[in-house]
């Protein structure tokens, strides 16, 4: 039995009561069944918009999910690099393709990078 409900069996007993609304007792339980009453509204109201929200929720998860898989490569071989461009100090990202080229624009300052395959670590060399 939900609290709406409750709330109904609550007014059901009172009336059965038949509760004198010109005593105090009686106006004080009769006004409180009806606060219960508003309460149980309001709460199957927020019940209802929590329940939206959520699906709403659920669908924007279901459009990023779409579109992170429009930006994300699915190739699982390409191995993501970062490095510090030594003229501007900022970090510069790139792939294996332009590893592999030897060097890469620094998007920030212009400065080229310069990548020496041939040692041991890939660390960029400034030119």
């Amino acid at each position: 039995m939900n609290i709406g409900e409750r709330v109904a069996y609550l007014k059901g007993l009172a009336a059965g009561m038949e509760l004198d609304a010109e005593k105090k007792e009686g106006k004080l339980l009769l006004e409180t069944l009806d606060v219960l009453g508003d309460i149980a509204q309001e709460l199957t109201r927020l019940q209802e918009e929590q329940s939206e929200m959520a699906e709403t929720l659920d669908a924007v998860s279901d459009d990023l999910a779409d579109v992170e898989d429009l930006f994300t490569d699915d190739d699982d071989d390409d191995t993501a690099y970062a490095a510090t461009c030594p003229a501007c100090g900022e970090t510069v990202y790139f792939d294996d393709s332009a590893l592999e080229e030897g060097e890469i624009l620094c998007p920030n300052c212009g400065k080229m990078l310069e990548f020496d395959l041939d040692s041991d670590d890939d660390t960029p060399e400034d030119e």
